[in-house]
C-alpha cells in the first residue's frame, strides 16, 4: 500500500489528516486581510424582494437552507478585503468576491468581482449575517457595501457596490481593528486601534455602547450567541460586556508569559457555552478555554507550535481553526482539543483571516501572500471507519514486509 500525495498519514497519539493541496488556492493579487462567507440565500431574498419579483416567485421562499442543499447549489460565494495600501506600490485595494464550487474543492479562477476602493484600504471587514452588506475599516472611517446582481450570461451574478448609506456615526473615527455584528444582524460592535470600543442598533445606527478607553488598543471582539455578551480583547486583558446595561461584568487576564491575540463564544446554544481566546506564547500557540457562568479558566491547550495569526470557531462549535505566521492551517476538534486536520503551507506567507461556512463543511482563509483558499473540513466521526481501515491495512503491509524480509512467507 502507498499513501501518495497531497495526503499522508500522521503517526503519534492522534490520528489526522495532513494535506497539502494546491488546486484549491487561487492568488487575485491583493492581499488580504479579511474573508467571509457571503449568506446568498438572504441576499437573494432581499434582492428578490427589491426587484417586485411576481408573488408567486416569492410564495415559499425560505432563506434559510439546508446543509445538503447548500453544498449542493453553485451559487456559493466568498468575500475578501484588503490591499497594498496608501502608496503607490500599485497593488490595488479592493473588495473581492469569488465563486466557490464545492464539487472540485476550489476558488474561481477569476475574482467574480473586484471592486477597487482607491486610496481606501479595506483593513478589516464584517458580513451582515442577513445580506445587508459588508462593512469594511478604512483608515479613518468605515465604509458600507451592498450587493447588486450584474446582468448577464450567468444566472445571478453576484457583484456589490459602494452603498449609499453613509455611515456618519463612523467617519472620521480612526483606524477601526474590530467589526462584528451579533449573530441576529440586529447589532454592530466597532474596536478601535484608540481603544475605544461602540455598539450600535442595527440598521438605525442607534448607539448603544460608547466606552472612549476600553483598552488602550481593541485588538478582537465577538458576542454571544444569544447576544448577551460581548468581549472586547486587548493584549493583556479581555472584558465581558452585558449588551443590555453596558457594564463590565468580568475581566479576565492573561498568564505570565501569554499575549492574547483571538476571542470566540462557543457557537453552540445549549447549557453550558464556552469562551475561547487564543493566545501567543513562548512556546507557541494555545487555546484557552473559559466558562461564561463562572468566568473562570477551565483549560488550557498548546495546539501549534508557531504563533496564532488567525482563529476562528464554527457555527456548530464542533471545529476551531487557526491560522499560522508560517501559513499552515490546523481544524482543531473541540471536544477534545485535538488537532483533526492539518494543511501544511497552505499559503505562502502568514494567514490573515480564517472563517467557517454557514455549514461548517468549509474553511476559507486569506494571506497576505495574495491568495485565497477553500478547505473542506473532514469530520472524522463520519469517516473514522475509512480512516482506522486505512491505518489497518498500512500495518498488514507493513507486517507482510518484514515477514517477507525474515523469510517467515516466500
Amino acid at each position: 500500500i502507498s499513501l501518495k500525495p497531497p495526503y499522508c498519514l500522521s503517526w503519534g497519539t492522534n490520528f489526522r489528516i495532513i494535506a497539502n493541496i494546491s488546486s484549491d488556492l487561487r492568488q487575485y493579487g491583493v492581499p488580504f486581510y479579511g474573508a467571509g462567507w457571503v449568506p446568498y440565500n438572504h441576499v437573494r431574498s432581499k434582492l428578490t424582494s427589491q426587484e417586485k419579483i411576481e408573488e408567486d416567485n416569492k410564495e415559499d421562499k425560505d432563506p434559510t437552507q439546508s446543509k445538503d442543499d447548500e453544498i449542493s447549489t453553485s451559487l456559493n460565494y466568498v468575500v475578501l478585503a484588503g490591499g497594498g495600501g496608501e502608496g503607490r506600490s500599485g497593488i490595488p485595494n479592493a473588495v473581492v468576491v469569488s465563486h466557490v464550487d464545492f464539487a472540485s474543492n476550489s476558488l474561481s479562477h477569476q475574482p467574480v468581482v473586484m471592486l477597487r476602493t482607491g486610496s481606501d484600504l479595506p483593513y478589516r471587514m464584517t458580513v451582515h449575517p442577513r445580506g445587508d452588506g459588508i462593512i469594511c475599516a478604512l483608515q479613518q472611517s468605515c465604509r458600507l457595501f451592498e450587493w447588486e446582481e450584474l446582468e448577464g450570461n450567468e444566472v445571478h451574478k453576484l457583484s456589490v457596490k459602494v452603498s449609499e448609506k453613509v455611515l456618519t456615526q463612523l467617519k472620521d473615527v480612526g483606524q477601526q481593528l474590530a467589526l462584528t455584528f451579533n449573530s441576529e444582524g440586529s447589532e454592530l460592535a466597532v474596536g478601535g486601534e484608540d481603544g475605544s470600543l461602540r455598539v450600535f442598533k442595527w440598521p438605525s445606527m442607534e448607539i448603544i455602547l460608547n466606552e472612549a478607553q476600553a483598552h488602550s488598543s481593541i485588538k478582537d471582539l465577538d458576542f454571544s450567541c444569544d447576544g448577551k455578551f460581548l468581549i472586547s480583547l486587548g493584549s493583556g486583558l479581555c472584558r465581558i460586556w452585558d449588551v443590555t446595561s453596558s457594564k463590565v461584568v468580568a475581566s479576565l487576564a492573561k498568564g505570565n508569559d501569554e499575549i492574547f491575540a483571538f476571542c470566540r463564544f462557543s457557537q453552540i446554544n445549549d447549557r453550558n457555552p464556552v469562551l475561547y481566546i487564543a493566545v501567543v506564547t513562548d512556546h507557541g500557540g494555545s487555546i484557552l478555554t473559559w466558562n461564561t457562568s463562572t468566568w473562570k479558566r477551565m483549560r488550557s491547550k498548546r495546539v501549534v507550535r508557531e504563533a496564532i495569526s488567525a482563529f476562528n470557531v464554527s457555527a456548530d462549535g464542533k471545529f476551531l481553526a487557526v491560522g499560522t505566521v508560517g501559513g499552515d492551517l490546523f481544524i482543531i476538534n473541540s471536544y477534545n482539543m485535538r488537532v483533526q486536520m492539518t494543511v501544511k503551507k497552505a499559503h505562502l506567507g502568514l494567514v490573515t483571516a480564517l472563517t467557517f461556512s454557514h455549514d461548517s463543511r468549509a474553511l476559507i482563509s486569506a494571506s497576505l501572500d495574495s491568495s485565497a483558499r477553500v478547505t473542506l473540513v473532514k469530520d472524522t466521526k463520519k469517516s473514522g471507519g475509512i480512516s482506522w481501515l486505512i491505518v489497518f491495512m498500512v500495518l498488514v503491509a507493513i507486517a507482510v514486509y518484514f515477514m517477507k524480509e525474515k523469510g517467515i512467507i516466500p
